[in-house]
């Protein structure tokens, strides 16, 4: 009962209202079952927090105060207190969650079921199951819209986006994208969906007005085949100009023009850029790399690595709390 007074007041506040932020960042890694710490400041690791087993996708909960960790083995989210650094409670998420997102108000998750090919609907304060919603197989990436109206889910088998309907619960449209989709990104006007083909080395960019592909932006490393490039994460800089897209097996971070659709720098990082993170004023570009077991912060202004530091056995996601 603890949990859920305590869940249903941090989801009173509205999103505008932020706690001051730790400082820190937050890593998850898979096979440690806990969340490493960075000073954002220091750039070095300050310690770690046990959590479920397998903690994957990450996301802060609308007051601010709290972390949600979705951990794959465990069925379920995590709830890690901000502020003491510690579990103060469960979310039941389904079998193997994997990625999430949350409504506007914080209330609801959208969860991305793999194994069961559906997308998972739960009321957070009430950690009861809403629906779950039948889509093609293998289901990943999940972004609600800035209304919350609307819900995006890749299926990595059928290279498609599905666009869910948040009232009925409905799938709207199905929308052929490239080769094994992954993860979202929305442009900074919200007009634009970017989404990573991860087996077709590109970006399918998606009109959100049309709900159809507008533009694909295929990337080239000197010295690589097409299929090293394997690109994930995604995260647009605050200034809107640039996306930047972690290049998985190519072990690069691509730094793209949003108005052009063009590369404008490559940037080496480590083994399987995989989850990325920008600080709030965009000087800093946070890379997991997930082969090798590490992080690596990038300048964003000289495109060049800072440094790079061990964050864990199989890194996940980065947070920032700023």
């Amino acid at each position: 009962m603890k949990t859920i007074a305590l869940l249903a007041l941090l989801l009173s506040v509205p999103l505008a209202v932020h706690a001051q932020g730790s400082g820190l960042a937050y890593v998850s890694s898979e096979k440690d079952h806990a969340i490493t710490m960075i000073d954002l400041k220091t750039l070095s690791v300050t310690g770690t927090v046990p959590t479920c087993k397998r903690p994957r996708h990450m996301q802060r909960l609308a007051a601010g105060k709290q972390l949600m960790v979705a951990c794959s083995d465990s069925g379920s989210a995590d709830l890690i207190d901000l502020a003491s650094r510690r579990s103060v409670g469960r979310v039941p998420l389904g079998d193997d969650p994997e990625v999430f997102d949350l409504s506007p108000d914080g209330r609801t998750a959208y969860v991305s079921a793999e194994e069961d090919g559906a997308l998972n609907v739960f009321d957070l304060a009430r950690r009861k199951l809403i629906k779950s919603v039948p889509l093609a197989k293998e289901p990943e990436g999940v972004k609600v819209s800035v209304d919350g109206k609307r819900v995006y889910v890749t299926s990595e088998v059928a290279n498609m986006v599905h666009v869910v309907d948040t009232a009925t619960l409905q799938v709207e449209k199905n929308i052929p994208v490239g080769k094994r989709p992954r993860r979202f990104a929305f442009a900074a006007d919200g007009s634009e969906l970017w989404v990573t083909n991860e087996l077709g080395s590109s970006v399918s960019i998606i009109s959100l007005r049309e709900l159809a592909v507008v533009a694909t932006v295929v990337f080239a490393v000197k010295g690589m085949r097409a299929d090293d490039i394997t690109p994930v994460g995604l995260v647009p800089s605050p200034d809107a100009k640039t996306m930047y897209v972690a290049l998985g097996r190519a072990n690069h971070v691509a730094f793209v023009d949003v108005a052009t659709r063009k590369t404008k720098q490559l940037v080496l990082v480590g083994k399987r850029a995989w989850g990325l993170a920008v600080n709030r004023d965009g000087s800093r570009l946070f890379v997991v790399n997930g082969l090798s077991d590490d992080m690596t912060v990038v300048d964003t202004a000289s495109a060049k690595a800072l440094k790079t530091l061990p964050v864990g056995r199989v890194p996940h996601t980065v947070v920032i709390d700023d």
